[in-house]
């Protein structure tokens, strides 16, 4: 029988040629990235990740846990379903499509999703794990990337046209607890390994209500079966609110989306985010509803549930003490102090992105906004001098340009897709023109339709067309703007 999948090909010396690419990272996104570009003749890309093979969020991986994202999501279906690196081959080289079709599942294990990205990135031979990048910087006409095999600790040195910065997120630390990490209070990064201890202590604390505070809840309160032991959970949001997820609403991790919010301004992109938490940081409702399906069933019979469940409160100090974790907390809507004591801690404060060293000789080259970030194009170009003529791209972090889908698995293919158009200067991918049905603002030349049909007779004054209308006017309130066709494809 025949082979679907192309045969690993060795890797060439990587510091024998000029690459057109050099991929820093290699995540879901760089690795969507190494697919899809793998496809692209004779592109010539190299991708480095210090560590020893492809890890995603190895901490979180609990059984039973699934994606936020159908299965379509995957590395590059949403752009090309031809490609050998889609989940569909994955299941097909394991012999899983049957048991995959019979499940009827849409959304799959996180633990099968992590399996299907470590299997594509031990097939392409442009990915090469264990090399931390020690610098990048700009020389001449090219990039130089200087990294080191972190097994016999030899240096290397590659030059690149492109690069691409796909080093992830790392854990947030609130600032009562930067000096506290240890066997009492940790990450919730780092749950798996903590895991059995946690599921021993007395009192336990978890802090976030995102989806893997409530994972991490729901974990401890399903292994904590005991009479004794309690379980507190607070966050700062005003609710355990539910993750919108109606179809209309999921179009904000459109392109169309991502196009409308970079062309929004500045101070409009930084108001919408916070207020827009429930589209990428709260619980999906199949999370919530076991979450009180095991409380109710703890309450059966009259039976006690040691569980504390309490919104709107922050903490605002910490310390360790002879029993345990001191916190000082204060609940924002009555305005009141109070202590709680716990064993442990678990933080589940989400991710941030990072400033690697590494990025030191570039960094005083980058154009900033009044915020001092990173100023990043449509096709997620970092601005940079006229004189660097090589294109410095960004993934998963640009949530200030590019709006709620930056950190989203959805758009992962597509922007991919987007970054190798931009390199190689042409529709190497094609890419739809509309992806919603909804119409994000007005685009250039857009004006208020007429209110009805009107015969002009030489009497009438001069009519007057695209007149601009000011924000807040409210000369649009209430009418459906006619969609502009984009001055670029995403």
């Amino acid at each position: 029988m025949t082979d679907l999948l192309p045969a690993p090909r060795r890797a060439a010396d990587p510091g024998a040629v000029v690459h057109d690419l050099v991929g820093i990272g290699i995540g879901p996104f760089n690795l969507a990235l190494a697919a899809l570009a793998d496809r692209v003749e004779p592109l010539r890309t190299l991708f480095l990740d210090r560590a020893p093979t492809f890890s995603w969020h190895p901490g979180l991986l609990l059984d039973g846990t699934t994606l936020q994202v159908p299965f379509l999501a995957d590395l590059v279906t949403l752009v090309d379903p031809t490609s050998p690196w889609s989940f569909l081959a994955y299941l097909r080289a394991h012999d899983r499509l049957f048991p995959f079709y019979f499940a009827e599942r849409l959304h799959v294990p996180r633990r099968e999703y992590d399996h299907y990205c470590r299997w594509v990135a031990e097939a392409l031979p442009a990915c090469r794990f264990g090399s931390e990048v020690l610098s990048v910087a700009w020389e001449g006409d090219l990039y130089r990337i200087d990294f080191r095999d972190v097994a016999d600790g030899e240096h290397h040195r590659v030059h690149a046209r492109h690069v691409v910065l796909g080093i992830g997120t790392e854990p947030v630390v609130p600032e009562p607890f930067a000096h506290l990490l240890g066997d009492s209070v940790l990450h919730a990064a780092d749950y798996l390994d903590h895991r059995a201890d946690l599921t021993d202590a007395e009192d336990v604390t978890v802090l976030g209500s995102g989806q893997s505070g409530a994972e991490v809840f729901l974990d401890l309160l399903r292994r904590r079966t005991g009479p004794g032991g309690r379980l507190t959970w607070l966050t700062r949001s005003p609710a355990f609110a539910p993750m919108e997820y109606s179809k209309l609403g999921l179009e904000h991790f459109t392109p169309d989306y991502t196009r409308y919010f970079h062309g929004l301004p500045e101070p409009v992109r930084d108001r919408l985010l916070p207020e827009q938490w429930q589209l990428y940081k709260a619980i999906s409702a199949e999370t919530i509803a076991a979450i009180h399906d095991e409380l109710y069933e703890r309450g059966i019979a009259g039976g006690r549930v040691r569980a504390t469940l309490m919104p709107d409160v922050t903490v605002t100090a910490a310390r360790i003490t002879g029993d345990g974790v001191e916190l000082g907390c204060r609940h924002g809507e009555q305005d009141r102090a109070f202590t709680v004591r716990t064993d442990r801690v678990v933080l589940a404060t989400g991710y941030a992105q990072r400033h690697p060293a590494m990025l030191d000789p570039l960094w005083d080259l980058i154009s900033r906004d009044a915020a001092g970030r990173p100023l990043i194009d449509l096709d997620h170009r970092v601005a940079l001098p006229a004189h660097v003529t090589g294109g410095l791209y960004t993934q998963n972090a640009e949530l200030h340009t590019h709006g709620v889908g930056t950190p989203d698995l959805g758009l992962g293919a597509h922007r991919a897709a987007t970054i190798l158009n931009s390199v190689c200067g042409s529709a190497v991918y094609r890419l739809p023109i509309r992806t919603a049905f909804t119409t994000f603002g007005l685009a250039a030349g857009d004006t208020e339709p007429a209110r009805r049909p009107h015969r002009r007779s030489a009497t009438d004054p001069p009519e007057v067309r695209n007149v601009a209308v000011e924000p807040g006017s409210g000369a649009h309130r209430g009418r459906t703007a006619v969609p502009g066709r984009p001055t670029r494809s995403a």
